[in-house]
């Protein structure tokens, strides 16, 4: 079986990562994003649970707009429930914290790589803001599905935009700091590709900084074509994920597009309450297939230790 980058790992996220391993090709974990813009961050677990009976084994946050602790809060309140959590990051380059941002924020590539300029310094600063939080989460023994740069291909972000070798430089710097400088070793690091056409390889940082490997798709369906495209690059044992989705697979589709992604990850707000993406008879279908592994079936070891 596969081992985390990080040798350094905390059992209980080692164990996570094992698991998560385990489930390759055969069973899928369900996971589900929070917003807040459903009157309040539980919105699209209840509406998920009124409308199944059940709620998702991995639960997504964001640190958008500075939300570090309240989301600290609340992966502490998920995997004391024996959830899964998993956190991205919508960030400008330069402290600014909004999706706005860290789409039309830009960075002076070669000055942000330079030591002693002042776009290295706020590089890194801006960084390592998440720091003390993901710390946080590290003292209370919780693993963290960490997807930091995602969709990075398709350089709609700015972490995209300075093409394979920024993005690149860029992932490392992130996990040479946070692993080796800040000592977090709670992390899971899991990389996001876009559904954006081209070839995904030179995009890749390394097997020694990457996890879990996936991509993110708002088309529909299973995205068989999407999954073969990460499966040609990802090592040997390495965990596939459905990163980011509108529609969510059935099991049915994932057969016959044979793209067995080990979970899904339904982005929130429209995405899983309107029924032009997501019917409730869908919803029912996918949640009550016990191919799909809900928050009352997670392992037990994600609470212990």
């Amino acid at each position: 079986m596969r081992q985390l980058t990080n040798p350094n790992a905390l059992p209980v996220a080692v164990r996570l990562y094992e698991y998560i391993c385990s489930l390759q090709g055969k069973k899928c974990l369900t996971g589900q994003m929070e917003s807040g813009w459903c009157g309040t961050f539980e919105g699209e677990i209840n509406y998920l649970l009124a409308r199944t009976g059940t709620m998702p084994a991995i639960r997504g946050l964001d640190f958008i707009n500075n939300d570090f602790q309240g989301c600290v809060q609340r992966a502490r309140d998920w995997h004391a429930r024996g959830g899964i959590v998993t956190i991205c990051w919508h960030t400008g380059p330069d402290f600014a914290s909004s999706y706005k941002q860290s789409q039309e924020n830009d960075l002076d590539w070669a000055a942000a790589f330079t030591p002693g300029t002042n776009e290295h310094r706020d590089l890194i600063a801006n960084m390592d803001r998440a720091v003390p939080y993901l710390q946080q989460l590290q003292r209370m023994n919780i693993p963290v599905l960490w997807r930091p740069f995602h969709e990075f291909d398709g350089k709609w972000f700015w972490w995209g935009r300075g093409g394979e070798e920024g993005f690149i430089r860029l992932w490392r710097m992130m996990y040479d700091r946070y692993t080796n400088l800040h000592g977090l070793n709670n992390l899971i690091w899991v990389l996001g590709f876009s559904d954006a056409p081209g070839d995904l390889k030179p995009w890749y940082p390394g097997d020694d900084v990457v996890d879990i490997l996936g991509g993110d798709s708002y088309k529909g369906g299973a995205q068989g074509d999407l999954y073969r495209r990460c499966a040609e690059i990802a090592p040997a044992g390495m965990p596939i994920c459905y990163h980011e989705n509108g529609e969510i697979p059935s099991r049915a589709q994932m057969e016959a597009e044979n793209a067995p992604w080990v979970w899904f990850m339904t982005w929130h707000t429209k995405w899983i309450t309107s029924d032009e993406f997501n019917t409730p008879e869908k919803l029912r279908e996918v949640f009550q297939d016990d191919y799909f592994i809900k928050l009352h079936q997670v392992a037990d070891f994600i609470t212990e230790g």
